[in-house]
């Protein structure tokens, strides 16, 4: 495949939903040059499903394959065991190789809805990292110091928060590092969260006698409930959502935050992202977005029927009642553990946290049958089987009792 090395698709792929290039100079001659880099992205198999948050550099990663560049998706089923936690202000404890590989099941085929898997390598990284003994880890230690890693920005406020940092952890980027220097990466993909860990595979290819890779990290995308997105927290929009599940959590995202997605989640040009915006309606915005998604990863056909739902239930207002999305809440005998109506509406994505949900509550936005919800109501009695909660203006759910 012949390397295009058109300079405004270039500057396009160093820009679009890009924080930091290491080395931007370098990295942007080398493009310009033609020559076929080989493009590295790893993705930990912490959880069954990607979302949107991985999407970003999956994207980045489909951005380079498109310019005729080799990529490379790299399964972490060695490193998911291990657990990075550079995202996180607690320790991430420690997987299974079992969970890992139930977790891993679909991630290619998952992956494949955004690059094109006949022409990428795909890697797992326990074919070399667990071959590795002490005297090779030993060495790549060696190339840093232990002042380095504590003076990591979540590392530091961990230790001055006295809270616990297992030597594990220490393990990550040297693991992540090594990845690069198996893999020969002349580039690695990856979220500013990851910065040490990436600049580790720099430091390590130097050590081997290998060039340093350059580095383009991607912006960190926010999830439902206002933290970045993380299968951890269950704050995410998954590449296996329905259509319907897709849309009703772009519907219900704070304004704010769309034109991050548009840039981020979407390849949509420019031009036509800023003509969406031309409207002053964050309603009409969102409908955008969510069909643009839809399409993306499930088609034309989905994306048209979800955009007329989404018109009914958000737009217009006037959803027909049979069209009122049902969802079943369990042991209904049991009172003393059932969801508080505030947990099903962080569940569901009309929240984005308890505290969202209570505040809204409160105001008197909640009503069952329409009758205000109080306060730390909990729900569904048998009596309440059927009833409409309406939440806003916009959203309405039939609940329905199963034991």
């Amino acid at each position: 495949m012949t390397i295009n090395t058109d300079p405004q698709k270039i500057d396009q792929l160093l820009t679009r939903g890009v924080d930091e290039v290491i080395d931007a100079k370098n990295l942007r001659n080398k493009l310009l040059s033609g020559k076929k880099l080989r493009v590295k992205l790893g993705i930990d198999p912490t959880s069954p499903d990607l979302h949107l948050g991985r999407a970003v550099p999956l994207l980045k990663l489909r951005d380079f394959q498109e310019l005729g560049h080799q990529i490379i998706f790299l399964v972490g089923n060695a490193t998911g065991v291990i657990g990075d936690s550079s995202d996180k202000d607690a320790e991430r404890p420690m997987l299974t190789h079992e969970d890992v590989k139930e977790n891993m099941k679909k991630y290619v085929e998952q992956a494949g809805k955004i690059i094109d898997l006949d022409k990428a390598e795909i890697r797992y990284n326990a074919d070399w990292l667990n071959k590795l003994g002490y005297n090779e880890i030993g060495h790549h230690a060696d190339a840093f110091s232990l002042h380095e890693f504590l003076q990591r920005d979540n590392i530091k406020k961990r230790l001055d928060a006295g809270k616990r940092v297992s030597l594990r952890e220490l393990l990550y980027p040297l693991m992540q590092g090594y990845d690069s220097i198996a893999l020969e990466a002349d580039v690695e993909i990856g979220g500013t969260d990851q910065r040490f860990n990436l600049l580790a595979g720099r430091v390590l290819q130097e050590q081997a006698g290998q060039e340093a890779q350059d580095i383009v990290m991607g912006n960190i995308i926010i999830g439902t409930d206002g933290r970045k997105m993380s299968s951890s927290w269950g704050n995410t929009i998954k590449l296996t959502d329905t259509p319907r599940d897709m849309g009703e959590k772009i519907m219900n995202m704070p304004d704010d935050i769309v034109p991050v997605y548009f840039e981020n989640c979407t390849r949509m040009p420019q031009e036509l992202i800023d003509e969406v915006f031309r409207d002053a309606d964050p309603r009409y915005h969102k409908l955008i977005l969510a069909g643009v998604i839809v399409n993306f990863y499930h088609g034309e056909s989905a994306a048209c029927d979800i955009k007329d739902y989404l018109q009914k239930k958000f737009v217009d207002k006037n959803l027909d009642v049979s069209e009122i999305e049902e969802v079943e809440i369990h042991k209904c005998e049991r009172l003393d553990s059932l969801e508080t109506v505030s947990i099903l509406m962080v569940r569901k994505g009309y929240a984005t946290s308890k505290s969202d949900a209570q505040r809204k509550i409160e105001q008197g936005g909640v009503k069952l049958d329409g009758i205000n919800v109080s306060h730390g109501t909990k729900i569904l009695s048998e009596d309440d089987d059927g009833k409409v909660l309406t939440v806003g203006k916009k959203i309405q759910i039939r609940l329905k009792c199963t034991k």
